[in-house]
């Protein structure tokens, strides 16, 4: 992603955090790179497909939980 988006973005995926509350997985996100805003996208809410580089979405099953590898994007 680092071609993609240029510099040093610093981390960009947490394969670490599939399974845990999603509210933690936002802390520890914004504590390893404090360049990205992160958010908690529900199962079945709509998004934009759009890429962005300062952007990390944590996708949460509906009991709250890490569902997918949250990464840049």
């Amino acid at each position: 992603m680092a071609d993609v988006c240029g510099g040093d973005l610093g981390k960009e995926t947490w394969p670490e955090l599939l399974g845990v509350p999603g509210k933690v997985a936002v802390k520890i996100i914004n504590k390893e790179n404090p360049k990205v805003s992160v958010s908690i996208v529900e199962e079945g809410m709509m998004v934009t497909m759009d890429f962005r580089c300062d952007r990390v979405r944590v996708w949460v099953d509906k009991k709250g939980f890490v569902k997918e590898v949250p990464r840049i994007g």
